[in-house]
Parts: structure tokens; C-alpha cells; sequence
């Protein structure tokens, strides 16, 4: 795969001549840096964090998905059924954001019988290499790490398995250029110490596998834009330790996003973009008001 291991070098030296610390970080925090660096701050380095929004509905299901498909593989050999997953969602479901009890008990039953179908597709004895298997390594002055959901090792290849709850099935290129994906198989192979390239987005609503194999050096190429986006972040966070929220290196970035940011009561720029989405806007269409329009998939990653 190349050198993805990177090396600490002398890139940054603190006081007293110690090398500078490794910068931690998710995939998830180095997009939030890209999407808005004003989110970014206030997410990761204000204290105390200001306070976010109520949980989305859309989330509470992915979440409530998520669970169930982790319980599923903890159960006992013999165990693993398809009416057992549908026992999980049922008994695991989150019942926050949404419009009402009626909405909410119509999707927990919607997402029962997707839950139901996607395992009858699995193979309940294969169990996987991992399942909410974090994951880790070092590349540079970065220290990334993640959680995978689900680790397969078929006929002797690691494959990144991801779930989505989105009302849109993912494509292969939402596979192809997804970082975490490739940051995560990246990990995956320096910590297994065998290649990792295949990833695949499982959308459980439908079924749909949306899958992509990458390259040793299509893996180098990510690790290395994760690098330098940490790099950024981490001149932010010094000029951050210096000026506090006076810095200027952390400027909203106003888009459609702002109506679904959980921290936008705090930033009057985000709130200037437009009204609010209610709770329940990131489900189906038929679920909107007239005026309200969702995400294109609604997920959890």
C-alpha cells in the first residue's frame, strides 16, 4: 500500500525540545473542518461546548438500525434470526425527533421489516472479524481513529462494511470517495498487517449493496489528504490556544447545510441562510411539510 505510516520527525517541536503531539482526530472531525471551520471550533474546542439542538429523527433511526445489527452478531450461535433482529429494532428504538408517537411507531415498524430482510441475506454462522471494531493508526503527526461497523474477512479478504439508513440508496462513488472508508481500510491494513481495499455502503432500507475496491495507492492518496487537512486544523487550534474565540482561522461557511446544523442557535450567519429543518424533515418526502425539503440521504455514519 505504500508508506501511509508516516514518521513524527521534527515537523513541530514544543517547548523544552519535545516532539510536538500527535493531532487525534475521526474522519469525522477532519469533514467537519472542511464543511465549516466555525462548527469545527465550536464542536471541538470551545469549553464550555455550546449546546446543540435536540437529535434529529433521521438519526435516532440510524442509530436504532445500527444497534440492532450490532446486537444481532452478540447473540448466541443459533440465535441469530431473522425474527430476532426485528425484536432488537423493536425493543432498541429511539423515539426522539420524531413528529409524533403515529410517525414514530410507523417507521419503527418500517425499519423492523428492513432490518428483517437485510439479515435473512446474511450468513448467520460467518461471523464477522469485527463489529463496532475500533480502529486506529498513525500516520505523521496524525493520529486517526474510528469505529468500523462491521469488519468481514471473506475467503481471506478485510472488507469495510458501513451501514446507511438514507433515504437514497448510495452509489458506487459515494463509496468510492468517501474518506472515512478509506482512512478506516487504510487502518484496518496497517493494524491487521494485510490488505484491506474493498469497502462497501449496505443501505438496509432497500438491500442495496454500493461497493468499490481501491488501490494501494488510491489508499495513500486519502491517507495523505487526511494529513493535510489535519495539518490546517492544527494551525487553527494553535492560533485558537493563542486568540480563543477572537481568532480569525474559523469562519462560517453559510450553505443549505445551515437549516440542519445542530449548533446553528449559536452562529447568526448559519441562521441567516434560512428557517430551520423541523426534526422529522430527514425522512421520506411524504413525511415533509409543503415548504420543507431534505437531505439527499439521511444517515448515520
Amino acid at each position: 500500500m505504500g508508506d501511509v505510516s508516516g514518521s513524527a520527525g521534527a515537523q513541530g517541536r514544543s517547548f523544552g525540545g519535545l516532539p510536538e503531539p500527535l493531532y487525534a482526530a475521526s474522519p469525522s472531525r477532519l469533514l467537519t473542518w472542511l464543511d465549516c471551520p466555525r462548527r469545527y471550533r465550536m464542536t471541538y474546542l470551545d469549553r464550555p461546548r455550546p449546546v446543540p439542538r435536540r437529535q434529529r429523527a433521521h438519526t435516532s433511526l440510524g442509530l436504532s438500525v445500527h444497534n440492532a445489527l450490532r446486537d444481532w452478531w452478540d447473540l448466541p450461535d443459533g440465535d441469530r434470526t431473522p425474527s430476532a433482529a426485528a425484536e432488537l429494532l423493536g425493543t432498541g428504538w429511539i423515539d426522539v425527533g420524531f413528529r409524533d408517537a403515529d410517525q414514530s411507531g410507523s417507521w419503527r415498524d418500517r425499519m423492523r421489516g428492513a432490518v428483517t430482510a437485510y439479515v435473512q441475506g446474511l450468513n448467520p454462522d460467518a461471523h464477522p472479524l469485527g463489529v463496532e471494531r475500533a480502529v486506529a493508526m498513525v500516520t505523521g503527526q496524525l493520529r486517526l481513529h474510528g469505529r468500523v461497523d462491521r469488519l468481514d474477512d471473506r475467503a481471506g479478504e478485510l472488507i469495510v462494511v458501513d451501514y446507511k439508513t438514507g433515504r437514497r440508496p448510495p452509489t458506487e462513488d459515494d463509496a468510492r470517495f468517501s474518506l472515512p472508508l478509506a482512512l478506516y481500510a487504510a487502518a484496518v491494513w496497517k493494524m491487521f498487517r494485510r490488505p484491506c481495499v474493498r469497502v462497501e455502503l449496505h443501505h438496509v432500507p432497500t438491500g442495496t449493496v454500493a461497493a468499490h475496491t481501491h488501490t494501494p495507492q488510491s489508499l495513500s492518496n486519502r491517507v495523505e489528504e487526511a494529513r493535510s487537512i489535519a495539518v490546517d486544523a492544527r494551525g487553527a487550534e494553535r492560533d485558537y490556544a493563542r486568540a480563543g474565540t477572537g481568532s480569525g482561522r474559523f469562519p462560517p461557511r453559510p450553505s443549505p447545510l445551515c437549516t440542519w446544523c445542530d449548533l446553528r442557535a449559536h452562529c447568526p450567519e448559519g441562521q441567516a441562510v434560512g428557517p430551520e429543518q423541523p426534526d422529522w424533515a430527514g425522512l421520506d418526502p411524504q413525511d415533509l411539510p409543503p415548504d420543507a425539503s431534505g437531505p439527499g440521504a439521511a444517515s448515520v455514519t
